[in-house]
């Protein structure tokens, strides 16, 4: 479990006729990671952005740039991503497509590697990749499209993931993307969150600073609570 837990908007909520502004303003505002969303239009039902993006994005952060790929043939394209600035670079389980070497790839090119799965996959899928990845990405929307709302049943496999790697793994990190809302994101850190990434409920609001400082004072008030009861 990491020490710190981060915010990581995603800028697929961001404005793309601003972005290099929009990605400043999260910076200037707290967040802690910026999240980039990768669809091919094959494995999700929508198209987005590709390294051309990732490369701009590094130029106008300093922060950690996460790549979430959400297409058909990562091993194929993984290199290019962390030419163009990736940091952190998850692929999904469900492709099945050279998982292994895969993964060894983005460690030995120094970026941390995760491993990603929809909601409907269940968490012993990755069971056998756990000691290859920094991180697990729990997606706890269908994949595809911002805005949508939180599916509650994978908060078991949160709890049930962060128990195992606990005992097992534990330098690695939990994070989640979807649904992740001020008036939730505390009882998601109290499950074993550690990244918790937000696009709409960052960058459609009018003031990131505040947002985003709501989502940490929630965070905290849930870890002092905690430490309370103990």
């Amino acid at each position: 479990m990491m020490t710190n837990k981060l915010i990581a908007p995603s800028i697929l909520s961001a404005d793309f006729g601003r972005l290099a502004e929009e990605v400043q303003a999260v910076e200037a505002a707290g967040a802690d990671v910026i999240h980039v969303d990768v669809m091919d239009g094959h494995f999700v039902p929508n198209i987005t952005i590709g390294p051309l993006i990732v490369s701009a994005v590094r130029k106008a952060t300093k922060l950690p740039i996460d790549v979430h790929l959400m297409i058909e043939n990562a091993d194929q394209y993984v290199n290019q991503f962390m030419d163009a600035g990736a940091d952190w670079v998850s692929i999904h389980v469900e492709n099945g497509y050279h998982l292994d070497r895969t993964l060894n790839v983005i460690r030995e090119r120094g970026a941390k590697a995760g491993i990603a799965l929809n909601p409907a996959t269940h968490i012993s899928n990755i069971y056998p990749l756990l000691n290859l990845v920094d991180f697990v990405l729990i997606m706890t929307v269908n994949p595809g499209f911002g805005g949508q709302e939180f599916i509650p049943y994978c908060k078991d496999k949160i709890a049930t993931l962060r128990n195992l790697i606990d005992k097992q793994f534990p330098n690695v990190f939990i994070e989640i993307d979807g649904g992740v809302k001020a008036d939730n994101i505390s009882e998601l850190s109290n499950l074993g969150t550690d990244v918790f990434v937000a696009g709409s409920a960052v960058f459609k609001t009018k003031d990131y600073a505040q947002t985003i400082a709501g989502f940490k004072k929630a965070i905290a008030e849930e870890s002092t609570g905690a430490m309370k009861k103990v």
